[in-house]
């Protein structure tokens, strides 16, 4: 079953184009690495696939139902968006603040707090010990597992993540990659930004690879980071361990 269908969105800011005729499909059980370099255009295609951000041009269609005909609050209970870490959270626990993903649901306070999806989602994350800490004091890492604990609250069939192993030390960022697909094995859809490209080729079904806001490879690790794409658009030579890629040295 599709889930999320882009058919070519483009996005222009000015005369620059930050998205050109991007393409994704995203169905039942599977995990989508979204990869590029720096300034490709990813977060910007993430946000329009999460409809914060209409396109120019081009369809998004969510659940077979057009996304900008879709309500707020709908849209909230069938897609989970994890951005990229912006401003500190406020000083609330965090068991209160993961518990705002239930806020789509109508479910707030104690009602949210005690809900089996806030347990579920802090027990995943490894932040049942820290659900009474402010969330201000956490560190990097815990607020990346902390906001990915509040899109698992909402327990929506897609999920959306901007570069959420960014912050992770090789352990969390080995523990989210797995989550992700326990979610893909529980029928969910998962598209996440990733930089490392050994997490993607080894967790991800399937890679989109985007440049100067284009797609301009997508299918398996193997048919998309070739030595020649890795030279072209990354600028580096690989080695290859296990069917992983590894960038080795620069060669531009």
């Amino acid at each position: 079953m599709t889930l999320l269908q882009a058919c070519d969105v483009s996005l222009r800011r000015g005369d620059r184009a930050v998205v050109a005729a991007a393409s994704l499909t995203l169905v039942r059980g599977r995990v989508i690495g979204l990869i590029g370099p720096n300034g490709a255009g990813k977060s910007t295609f993430m946000r329009m696939l999460a409809g914060l951000q209409p396109p120019d041009r081009g369809h998004i269609a969510l659940l077979g139902h057009d996304m900008g005909r879709i309500s707020p609050t709908l849209r909230a209970r069938q897609l989970a968006f994890v951005p990229q870490q912006g401003e500190p959270p406020p000083p609330m626990p965090v068991r209160a603040l993961v518990a705002l993903g239930r806020l789509p649901h109508g479910q707030v306070n104690a009602q949210a707090a005690r809900h089996p999806a806030v347990a579920r989602a802090l027990a995943a994350t490894g932040l049942l010990d820290l659900c009474a800490r402010p969330a201000s004091h956490l560190s990097g890492g815990e607020r990346a597992r902390m906001n990915l604990a509040r899109a698992l609250a909402t327990d929506t069939p897609v999920m959306l993540a901007d570069e959420p192993i960014a912050a992770l030390d090789p352990a969390h960022a080995l523990s989210m990659m797995r989550l992700f697909r326990q979610q893909a094995g529980q029928g969910k859809g998962i598209v996440v930004v990733l930089h490392d490209l050994v997490l993607a080729t080894r967790f991800c079904d399937e890679l989109v690879l985007m440049d100067n806001g284009a797609v301009i490879r997508h299918g398996p690790a193997t048919q998309v980071l070739d030595d020649d794409i890795m030279r072209t658009v990354y600028g580096v030579t690989v080695r290859r361990v296990d069917g992983a890629v590894l960038p080795w040295a620069l060669c531009r």
